[in-house]
Order: C-alpha cells, then structure tokens, then sequence
C-alpha cells in the first residue's frame, strides 16, 4: 500500500490545501507545512505516512469481516463516498445523520426491518389489498426509509470502524462512535481538531478531486483486506482435500506447508513536500 501513494499525486489533487489562517485549529500544527496567501499548507509527506497507516488498519479490520461505516454528508463527498464504498461492500451514510443511528441501533434496525417488511408485502400481494390512500402512504415511507437508510440495510450490527469526512460537519456521528468505543477515520483538515479521531488523515476535506484521491487507497485497502478474508476461508477446504488425497497411498505425514509470508517495503514517500511552493 505505501508504495503506492505518490506525494506528486496528492499535490496534484490539491490535498495539501487548508483553510484559512485564522480559521485554523491550532492542535493541527504538526501537519502543516506552511502558510501561502493567508491559506494553510498541509505537509504531504504526514498525509501519505497517516494514509498508510489508516489503510493498513482498515485492512485488518475488513478481513477480520467487521463492516466500516462511511460518512459523508456534504454535498462534493456524497456521490464519491457512496461509489467507494459501495465498491467496497461496505455501509454509507451520505443523506442526514440519523440520530442514534449508532447509540440507539436497535431502533434503527427496527426501521430496516419495516422496509424489508413493505418488500415482502408487494412480494406477496398484501400491499394490493390497500385501498389507493394506504398504497401511497406506504410507498412514501419506503421512499423516505431507502433514501435514509438504504445503504445500511445489509448492517445488522454495530460497525466495526467509521470512516469520516469532515469531522467538523459529522460532529454527532463522531460522539456516537466515541460514546461506543468505536474506533474513527477521517480527513481531517485544518479547522478541525485531529484528537477526536483514532486515525487521522490530514487532508483538504473540500474538494472532490481530493476526497477522491483519499477515497480510493482506503477503498482500495479495505478490498485487499475482504480478499484476503475470501482467500483465508478458501485455504481450509483446499488443506482438507489434499490431506485426504495424500493420506490414502501411505500413511506418512507430508510436510506442512510453510505460510507465504507477506513483507512490505516501508520505504519512506520520497517526494519534496516543498513542491507545493511551485503550485
């Protein structure tokens, strides 16, 4: 995963961009960079270390068959989060927060269940028997419960991780997850205070190109990680069938298989932060 992000490539995206000077949240210091033009520089360097790190512990999460729970709101996030995370398999939140979506989600899954409950009735032919009036009240709220919680229909306990974007915007999610001990993703920009979260990825959480760019190495990890979920699950039933093969013409034990041992290369990103200047 590391080898893959390119400092050129999150310049390119506009990732280092902050907000402005006196808009800052002071305990962000450590990532920035610089200050140009009254605007914060965020150090590129400290984003693609903090991407690496998130993504790294996103995988472990996705292949221990825990969900993440994505969260975005605003409206130049949206469309991209649900596409990422859709990709992903995972739940997404990108209409209003509904509230105690996380504290009270038994009441939420009671929701869930009144929409699948609406599936079953034009299913079976129930819902004909309506009178026209019923028929549309009913259609309504199935609307209204798909529009809300549609993407969250799958989830049928409580996440393993949230991902956030904008922590500022999403600020009751983040209290629910920290209420419940759940451990918080999120791009965090220079306004926002990075301590709320568990892993941060200091990144410009305005632009699309940028929550794009971020979006896809942590989309692309969490696949890695439900891969190697599928692949683990496979392994067994291979083992067992081939046990039963070599233990029929004799009865020596063959050698065990020696598992392929997964090294990555933790070289350093290489590229000058000090790039951003020339944009």
């Amino acid at each position: 995963m590391a080898n893959n992000i390119e400092v050129k490539e999150l310049l390119d995206a506009g990732v280092h961009f902050g907000h402005l000077t006196r808009r800052w949240d002071p305990n962000m210091a450590p990532y920035i960079y610089m200050e140009r033009n009254g605007i914060h520089i965020i150090n590129l360097y400290k984003t693609a270390a903090k991407i690496e790190e998130s993504s790294e512990a996103l995988k472990k999460i996705a292949a221990s068959g825990r969900k993440i729970l994505f969260v975005a709101t605003k409206k130049q996030a949206k469309e991209i989060v649900a596409e990422k995370a859709s990709k992903a398999n995972q739940p997404y939140i990108t209409e209003r927060w509904p509230g105690g979506m996380l504290t009270n989600f038994v009441t939420i899954r009671k929701a869930v269940k009144k929409m699948a409950s609406i599936d079953r009735m034009k299913k079976d032919g129930t819902f004909n028997t309506l009178s026209k009036k019923e028929r549309l009240q009913v259609d309504r709220l199935r609307a209204k419960l798909e529009k809300n919680l549609g993407s969250i229909s799958d989830m049928t306990r409580l996440p393993g991780a949230l991902f956030v974007v904008d922590i500022t915007r999403e600020h009751i999610a983040v209290k629910e997850a920290q209420k419940l001990n759940i451990p918080i993703f999120a791009m965090v920009d220079t306004n926002s205070d990075p301590r709320q979260v568990d892993y941060l990825i200091p990144a410009n959480d305005d632009a699309s190109k940028s929550i794009d760019k971020v979006m896809t190495y942590v989309s692309d990890a969490i696949i890695e990680g439900l891969n190697e979920r599928k692949a683990s699950k496979d392994a067994p039933k291979k083992d067992d069938s081939t046990a039963k093969a070599e233990s029929k013409p004799k009865a020596k034990e063959a050698p065990a298989k020696a598992d392929k041992a997964v090294t990555k290369s933790e070289e350093p990103v290489a590229a000058e932060v000090a790039k951003q200047e020339e944009e």
